[in-house]
């Protein structure tokens, strides 16, 4: 079979066949389904959003710090 043959026996989609239309989400009013066009049956949801999960903290104190004013004076003097 070829595409032709194939696309031939699909029936035409209308705006009444549209989601957005039968939700009374569509704004436009056009003769023929617009590119945002989907079925009604389409389950438009977003995708779940991640959960935060709070990292224990490993560390009582700082990789790295300053040098304290005694241990920078030591060192220049």
């Amino acid at each position: 079979m070829s595409r032709k043959q194939t696309g031939a026996g699909a029936r035409k989609v209308t705006c009444d066949d549209c989601y957005f239309a039968s939700n009374l989400l569509c704004a436009l009013d056009l003769s023929e389904p617009c590119a945002t066009f989907r079925p009604k049956e389409a389950e438009l949801k977003p995708p779940q959003q991640l959960r935060f999960v709070f990292r224990q903290e490993r560390r009582s104190r700082a990789a790295w710090a300053f040098p304290s004013a005694q241990e920078q004076a030591a060192l220049h003097a």
